[in-house]
């Protein structure tokens, strides 16, 4: 079988064993040459809720991030096919360690995926953005946007 002829499940398997291998940026072969990927709970301007980018600069974020921290292994992954034409949902826990001082993290996720001649042409990614700014050491940053915010008014 060609990544081509893979199916979006595939896929999805290919890149969820690809996020704890030995190489980070072997993740990003499980993507199309040009990527969409959306995070709706992202905190702007700490990280875009879009971003349309290439294969090589995802290979390249993959691997600084393994600066940061390491992926070990992955719990309760359950993936769900779609009658979306190319689209699985995966969903699962992340474990590792962060790089500078080994403490441990988890980070659940659900990726909503569309798979195209075997690749991913565009990703949602949800995830709680709090567990993030903290594994990226971006809490004080992400405590300032929020507290910049305006409390909602009543109707």
């Amino acid at each position: 079988m060609t990544s081509a002829t893979a199916s979006p499940r595939q896929v999805a398997e290919r890149l969820l064993r690809a996020v704890t291998g030995p190489d980070p940026g072997d993740i990003a072969d499980c993507y199309a040459p040009e990527v969409v990927i959306e995070m709706p709970f992202a905190v702007a301007p700490l990280y875009p809720a879009r971003i349309e980018t290439t294969r090589e600069e995802l290979r390249a974020r993959f691997r600084a991030g393994a600066a940061v921290r390491r992926y070990t292994r992955l719990t309760d992954v359950t993936i769900h096919e779609t009658t979306g034409p190319g689209v699985v949902i995966a969903e699962y826990e992340l474990h590792g360690h962060l790089a500078s001082t080994a403490e441990p993290f988890s980070q659940r996720f659900v990726m909503v995926m569309t798979v195209r001649d075997g690749q991913i042409v565009h990703t949602r990614d949800y995830t709680n953005p709090i567990t993030g700014a903290r594994l990226l050491g971006k809490m004080p940053e992400l405590l300032a946007v929020l507290g910049a915010s305006e409390p909602a008014q009543p109707a």
